[in-house]
């Protein structure tokens, strides 16, 4: 029988039950009192079996969590709640622990609705020195969410280590089909039944905290093998309210857990979000139905510090799946560092910063890609031979590398500076003297939604590559491609980065496709004075910094450089095409509240108006919105007659549509982010919309031409695809900065080539197959092109090709 308050006997022969104060899917908790201890206060738990157990099943269970149980006792730190004493009773464990008398962070959450930014960084912070001292001994939590932090005046305490897993533990539970966890915080390995690890500790609380600061949890879909699908299959959604919280959110969800952030880190990172806020004053915790009110948490002077233990707590209920958090409007806001894009909800957001581009097949990622030598994966740390056997690919380099060693030309000998043979030339005797292998790192999406592109960006590196080594561009230099997939997730490009910082060849870095991602990887680049060049980010931050919208612009790593233009040239650009070519004079502009919406949006503002243009509305919605019944009426009762969204295809896809159905018969236009085949696909109304693209097709230069046939000869299967062209200019970039440092140097690379080669790409200037290749004092592209296309038939059509400005 188990217990309850109406049994009079005491647990143990010392704990008397007083009342019940939670129940939830794993055990009972009462408010109880230590008779042989004074009567001190406790919370008393009964551990709850799956019911329909066998008994040798119940009896290996009970072994079990009693054995874990008293393995937390031994946990000292005030982040984590002490327990007193585990004890056997009617056949089930009794854990009895203090009292914390405070509100979980469910309860808060159920009753104020998201926490700050500023609050739930703290809360983090101090979870996270819990799990450093659990983890150290050896215990994983696996069941942290918000109904099992509880935060009182001065400590934020992690409990339920009564269902804990020892790292080290012998038992065959995890293997019997049985998962332990509530499922909306739990990791794709966890869900799966794998041997837990630190790391789903870590899914867990990047999970709670996005649940804290966003009202919700990351995948809030209903039913259960949903909600596993979206787990495994699905980017968590992108948050809206997180801030610069909004990376080490990313980070922590992870789905890799080899690529998954680890605790060190992500309180370092924490401390660096608390940094960036000044001191604040306490905000009021509330409180749910039937409680008395509780005091907000107070921090400590240094987020990083534990803090003081309180003498007594209250312990709240426990429900298997927490109650759902009120949903809340999101307020607009100004332009955020956060990734636009870094990752999407239950409904597919694949494009931060940039279109997808149509749908095409996603061969096996090849990463990376070694010219001249075998080559190996280099996917989560791991080496693996290529399974396939010498390729067309592999076939025409072994031919280009023979070629080059039984030539007869004369060649340089490079060596590094201070080798003996500094300087000094070939001998004329026909064959090629040893060379110097100079390795250019790539950071794109080699697998997942955005494969396709950043293959084709390694494709189009690899090809530059290979051209240089071919045509002897830098004499005695082969350049080789080190390819590292970020799989478009944030967390993984500072890795990354540190991969091709610790590699001593690698002198420069072509990628990422994302801004996300870049954010992660600029500054331990810039740190290593490597060079970055990318062909793929947009976001104004990367080269202007974090204050440039208010007009102080500054240059914040001068290490990076990108090929293409920003977002701070298409919202402008699209202003000018719609007044000066569509004769729109009325606009409705609409954005979804991220930093890539809102930058875009406002160039767009301010260069319409300037050009006598009227802007007859403006609105913010929740990129995760789906009905806008509403605001096409607005929009109709305006009299705009274009309307220009700032945002991505999912949400303006049916924007567009119910704006037709309301009878807003006129032009819907957006940025790069709805430019994507599957914004035609959804929409059948899209005729006659329109899109900007930052870049111009290959197709219309001859450069660009010619770098689509030798791509097509050397017999990539994936297509170049849109970053393509302006990949291979960023390989080219660097190659040519190198051949300038070696010119320099007398015919050697120096020792501290990377330091010299940030000099180089600076002052680089060639025609590249995307035009002109050269940048100002902020590392952007001078080449600053866009593209106008507009809506027909389910397909787009080029209209225009431009400056950005003229």
């Amino acid at each position: 029988m188990p217990v309850t308050e109406h049994n009079p006997e005491l647990i143990a022969g010392r704990y008397q039950l007083v009342e019940r104060i939670g129940q939830g899917g794993m055990g009972r908790v009462w408010r109880g009192v230590d008779q042989q201890l004074f009567g001190r206060e406790v919370a008393v738990k009964e551990i709850l079996f799956p019911p329909g157990l066998e008994d040798a099943d119940r009896a290996a269970l009970l072994r079990r969590f009693t054995g874990e149980a008293r393995a937390a006792v031994t946990l000292s730190h005030p982040g984590i709640i002490t327990i007193h004493d585990v004890v056997e009773h009617r056949g089930a464990p009794v854990i009895v622990m203090e009292l914390v008398r405070g509100q979980s962070l469910a309860a808060t959450i159920r009753s104020r609705g998201r926490l700050p930014v500023q609050r739930v960084a703290e809360i983090g912070a101090a979870v996270l020195g819990a799990l450093a001292e659990a983890h150290g001994a050896r215990i994983i939590h696996r069941d942290i969410k918000p109904d099992n932090v509880l935060l009182t005046k001065d400590r934020v305490v992690l409990t339920d280590f009564g269902i804990a897993h020892l790292a080290d533990a012998t038992t065959k539970l995890s293997h019997s089909g049985t998962v332990i966890g509530t499922p909306q915080y739990m990791p794709p390995e966890q869900l799966e039944g794998k041997r837990p690890t630190p790391a789903n500790d870590l899914w867990a609380l990047g999970a709670t905290l996005y649940h804290a600061v966003e009202g919700c949890p990351p995948f809030d879909v209903e039913g259960l093998h949903a909600l596993a699908v979206a787990v495994f299959t699905r980017p968590h959604r992108q948050p809206l309210h997180a801030g610069p919280l909004a990376p080490v959110l990313d980070a922590l969800l992870t789905k890799d857990p080899a690529q998954r952030v680890g605790a060190a880190e992500a309180s370092e990172m924490l401390a660096s979000v608390l940094r960036s806020f000044p001191p604040h004053t306490d905000v009021p915790t509330g409180h749910g139905p039937g409680q008395e009110p509780a005091p907000e948490p107070e921090p400590t002077p240094d987020p990083r510090a534990t803090p003081v233990p309180d003498a007594a707590a209250e312990h709240p209920s426990t429900p298997a799946v927490p109650e759902q958090a009120p949903s809340t409007t999101p307020s607009p806001r100004t332009a955020t560092v956060v990734d636009s894009g870094s990752a999407a909800g239950t409904q597919p957001r694949p494009v931060p910063d940039r279109p997808s581009g149509p749908p095409a097949p996603v061969p096996p990622a090849e990463a990376p890609v070694i010219l001249g030598a075998a080559a190996e994966t280099e996917h989560g740390g791991r080496k693996s031979a290529r399974r396939r056997g010498l390729t067309r690919r592999s076939a025409i380099l072994s031919a280009a590398l023979a070629a080059l060693a039984t030539g007869s030309a004369l060649t340089w000998t490079l060596t590094y500076g201070d080798d003996a043979h500094r300087g000094g030339r070939a001998a004329g005797s026909g064959s090629e003297a040893s060379s110097v292998t100079v390795v250019i790192g790539v950071d794109a999406p080699l697998s997942g939604g955005l494969s396709t592109m950043g293959i084709g960006i390694r494709n189009s590196a690899d090809l530059a590559a290979r051209t240089a080594n071919e045509t002897r561009h830098v004499p005695g230099v082969n350049f080789e491609i080190k390819a590292l997939d970020d799989e478009a997730d944030p967390a993984n490009g500072e890795s990354n980065a540190a991969r091709f910082v610790s590699d001593e060849k690698v002198l420069g870095v072509v990628g990422p496709l994302n801004s996300g991602v870049a954010r992660t990887m600029v500054a331990p680049l810039a740190r290593a004075e490597l060079v970055n060049v990318s062909p793929g980010n947009t976001d104004p931050v990367l080269t202007l910094g974090p204050d440039w919208a208010a007009g102080s612009a500054s240059r914040p790593y001068s290490t990076y450089f990108r090929t293409i233009a920003t977002d701070v040239d298409q919202g402008p650009f699209a202003a000018r095409y719609l007044h000066g070519d569509a004769k729109k004079t009325k606009l409705y502009v609409i954005d979804d509240a991220s930093a890539h919406g809102t930058t875009l949006t406002s160039g767009f503002t301010a260069e319409f108006t300037k050009l006598g243009g009227t802007v007859v509305g403006t609105e913010q919605v929740d990129p995760a919105e789906r009905a806008f019944a509403g605001l096409a009426a607005r929009v109709r009762s305006s009299g705009a007659d274009a309307v220009y969204f700032a945002g991505f295809y999912d949400t303006a896809a049916p924007l567009s549509q119910q704006l037709k159905q309301a009878g807003v018969n006129v032009p819907l236009m957006g940025g790069d982010g709805i430019f994507d085949q599957q914004y035609l696909t959804a929409n059948p109304n899209a005729t006659g919309d329109l899109a900007t693209n930052i870049g111009v097709p290959a197709e219309e230069s001859a450069a660009g031409q010619d770098f689509l046939a030798r791509y097509r000869k050397t017999g990539y299967p994936e297509p170049a695809g849109w970053y393509g062209p302006y990949a291979y200019d960023a390989t080219w970039t660097v190659i040519e900065a190198v051949k300038a440092v070696v010119a320099a140097n007398g015919g050697t690379l120096p020792r501290d080539a990377r330091a010299k080669l940030r000099q180089a790409v600076a002052r680089t200037a060639f025609d590249g197959v995307t035009g002109r290749v050269a940048f100002d004092g902020n590392g952007d592209t001078l080449n600053r092109r866009l593209t106008v296309y507009k809506a027909n038939d389910g397909s787009w059509a080029t209209v225009t090709s431009r400056p950005a400005a003229r």
